[in-house]
């Protein structure tokens, strides 16, 4: 746990105590939001649990739809509802949220806290150019790179024939984890960059387009609570983004992520404490931002040192699956006081052993999922837990039909987590709960944490 000592508390609210019970609001729909709840639902301190109006069923099963639409259109109606409800904490998951500016909207302190950073404090998410600014005054270690708008086409594809070195191609807007193309030939790089900048991508987030040095090395996903003055650090994680086994094909929003990782160790923590974390933060200090909320920020291990791929402003999916099942003490309070500015008072540990995540997905992803299949084995998998080992299916892209039945209706379907001793057991144990998991197309990553377990078995 680092603290930034020159930051006043006066900024920051003073909430000393936190409510007996506490009516909460979950926006977002996903495995994410899924693992929180879950989470919360163990929280002696907490109240009503209203969840997003398009929660998925797993969702549903731990809180109640919320009535109104969360659409920034809608925002004086659900207000309304908060104060009708007496929500007191809203808990903002997906970064789409965030971009359009809810916690600025619905923050009432005192009597209303909001978990999640401001539009400002997410501009480190949503817009990758703006973040490498940042990065740059701050010394932050990162990959070397330089930022075209739509009318310098021209001039990025000169400078990617400039490159002999593979180069990485980053939208600079929000992509849900798909925006980035990772190169091996300048053609693939300058097929890349025309398809940004002339929006033949997944959306019209292509303004403008990074192009970044190809960083070499293992990759892992470092996140901190935050609440403007001091960071606590959360054991770190290693993600899977392909969609193949052995890490090939297009990125995705992850296929699997375990936790702890032991590449993470006590002299990498440290720097990304000292040099990165700390830094950043204070560097929006500087630009008038204060940030509270999750600070997560996705790390190469290169052989000069750890450096920043990009920065999350939410929980990582699935990486929050993994780390719910280890998080120990009370979630609500370490949000609140997220929220509150006091996290120096939070009480936060996890479990020994690793978790792990692998997950379930549907025909067709990254690209466009085949829907509406009939899932079932979820029964069964419940059988597996047990207290030393507990296994949760955590639901992603999840529904009911007309007829009650549980159907896919996204891309990541279902979040298959393990906790056991070791990698190796958490991995098997999550594999096999997930293989078990069945509807038509279902396919997963059997190598969840082969990255590491390769090296250590060697």
């Amino acid at each position: 746990m680092a603290r930034l000592r020159d930051l006043s508390k006066a900024k920051l609210i003073a909430h000393e105590s936190i409510p007996n019970k506490v009516h909460v609001l979950l926006a977002g729909s996903g495995g994410r939001e899924h693992a929180l709840a879950w989470k919360l639902r163990q929280s002696p301190r907490i109240g009503n649990l209203w969840v997003d109006p398009s929660a998925n069923a797993g969702l549903r099963q731990l809180g109640t739809p919320c009535p109104q639409s969360l659409e920034p259109r809608n925002r004086f109606h659900l207000e309304r509802f908060l104060e009708k409800e007496s929500i007191s904490l809203v808990v903002i998951g997906p970064e789409t949220l965030l971009e359009q500016g809810m916690a600025d909207a619905l923050a009432k302190p005192p009597h209303r806290l909001v978990f999640g950073p401001t539009r400002a404090a997410a501009r480190l998410e949503w817009d990758k150019a703006w973040c490498k600014q940042i990065l740059r005054s701050a010394n932050v270690p990162t990959a070397d790179s330089r930022t075209f708008t739509s009318q310098q086409l021209d001039a990025a594809i000169h400078y990617v024939r400039s490159r002999a070195d593979p180069l990485v191609i980053k939208a600079s807007g929000l992509r849900a984890g798909k925006g980035v193309v990772v190169c091996d030939t300048p053609l693939q790089a300058e097929q890349a960059v025309v398809n940004v900048l002339q929006g033949k991508h997944l959306d019209s987030s292509g303004e403008s387009v990074v192009i970044e040095e190809r960083l070499h090395g293992q990759e892992i996903s470092v996140l901190a609570l935050v609440d403007g003055q001091t960071i606590w650090m959360l054991d770190a994680c290693q993600d899977h983004k392909q969609v193949g086994e052995g890490d090939v094909g297009p990125n995705t929003g992850g296929m699997g992520a375990y936790c702890p990782t032991p590449l993470a160790t006590d002299e990498v923590m440290r720097f990304v404490e000292r040099e990165v974390m700390v830094p950043t933060v204070d560097a929006l200090r500087r630009e008038g931002i204060t940030f509270q909320g999750v600070l997560y920020a996705g790390l190469m291990l290169t052989h000069s040192g750890p450096k920043v791929l990009e920065f999350n402003c939410r929980f990582g999916d699935p990486e929050t699956q993994a780390l719910m099942v280890r998080w120990q003490g009370d979630l609500l309070e370490a949000l609140w006081r997220t929220a509150a500015g006091t996290l120096d008072q939070a009480n936060i540990s996890f479990t020994s052993g690793t978790s792990c995540c692998v997950a379930v997905c549907a025909e067709g992803y990254p690209g466009k999922p085949r829907i509406g299949d009939v899932i079932e084995g979820l029964e069964a998998v419940d059988h597996l837990s047990t207290p030393e080992c507990p296994v949760v299916c955590f639901h992603g892209g999840t529904a009911k039909n007309s007829q009650g039945q549980l159907v896919t209706s996204g891309g990541r379907v279902i979040g298959a987590t393990a906790c056991a001793a070791t990698l190796q057991q958490a991995r098997d144990l999550a594999t096999h709960a997930a293989q078990m998991v069945r509807f038509h197309g279902a396919f997963l990553r059997r190598d969840i944490g082969n990255r590491v377990l390769t090296r250590l078995q060697s």
